[in-house]
């Protein structure tokens, strides 16, 4: 299992900052540093700028959301990512939440399977051909893209639902989940995308998973800030529908958290599970972070 570090919202943080963080990722020895697309820095063009100074590490999204950009911008701009960074991105997609794509941009998110349908028919073979020709009944392109240097990248899909798991087992190349327990993933995420992969003959996908981490000596503290941290996820409903299935009463129950015994030991278990890919998204007090670098360290 890969492990990599989720760089968090960039609100507050300079663009340098930002460069100066994923260069000690890579540093580290870690394989991936994440970047959310929220309301700060634009996610992708900071990746373009990290990768032309830091060389090696994979520049993934978690995730962009599909409604405010047309699926042939977003591969013109995302194969512009990859030819800057040598190939090394990662594009996490994802629908966002209905009181974002209504309440804020204005769009109907009626229909949202249907959406990621057509947006990854558009997405993926430009991607990966460079052409597409493809009319839905709300997106439609037809048309080419030629960026010297670019190459194709993998699309994991922010998926929960059974349907929307499908859609990233047959037209993209795995998903990405984020406040997605160990249970769920085990028997329910995991199974469900691993069938439809193998169902459409498509090779086995990447099951992307990011929690919160945190090593500490004050457990029940660290929950505490979990639950005020991450409270937003509580509100959610497709993030409130992960957590029931796992039986959690919020964020702070998914959180891995614990000594560094403990933390290492969960963190193993969701690479026994099947999970491919771990980015971690670390928390807690100024004591704990660089302990939990520490000891996400020793697991690269």
């Amino acid at each position: 299992m890969r492990i990599g570090i989720f760089g968090g919202d960039t609100a507050g943080k300079s663009l340098d900052a930002v460069i100066a963080e994923a260069r000690a990722v890579e540093a580290q020895g870690f394989a991936s540093y994440c970047l959310p697309q929220i309301f700060a820095a634009d996610a992708l063009t900071t990746l373009a700028l990290i990768g032309r100074e830091v060389p090696r590490i994979e520049l993934a999204t978690g995730v962009v959301p599909t409604y405010p950009r047309h699926p042939m911008m977003l591969a013109q701009q995302a194969l512009t990512v990859q030819a800057a960074t040598g190939g090394r991105l990662s594009l996490g997609i994802g629908l966002s939440h209905q009181i974002v794509i209504e309440g804020m941009f204005g769009y109907s998110f009626d229909r949202p399977a249907r959406h990621m349908r057509e947006y990854l028919s558009i997405l993926g073979p430009l991607v990966r051909d460079g052409g597409v020709s493809f009319a839905g009944e709300t997106l439609t392109a037809h048309g080419n893209i030629a960026i010297d240097g670019a190459s194709p990248f993998p699309i994991l899909v922010a998926a929960l639902g059974p349907k929307m798991l499908e859609l990233a087992a047959t037209l993209a190349d795995g998903t990405v989940t984020w406040m997605t327990g160990p249970a769920t993933l085990e028997s329910y995420t995991i199974p469900t995308i691993s069938a439809a992969a193998s169902r459409a003959g498509r090779p086995a996908p990447r099951v992307a998973c990011s929690l919160p981490v945190c090593v500490t000596d004050d457990e029940a503290g660290a929950r505490v800030r979990a639950a005020k941290d991450f409270a937003v996820y509580n509100q959610l409903p497709s993030y409130r529908a992960m957590l029931d299935r796992e039986g959690a009463s919020g964020p702070a129950d998914v959180a891995i958290v614990g000594n560094a015994e403990t933390v290492a030991g969960a963190i193993r278990h969701l690479a026994d599970i099947g999970v491919t890919d771990f980015v971690a998204a670390e928390f807690g007090s100024r004591d704990d972070r660089p302990r939990t670098r520490e000891l996400l360290q020793t697991l690269v």
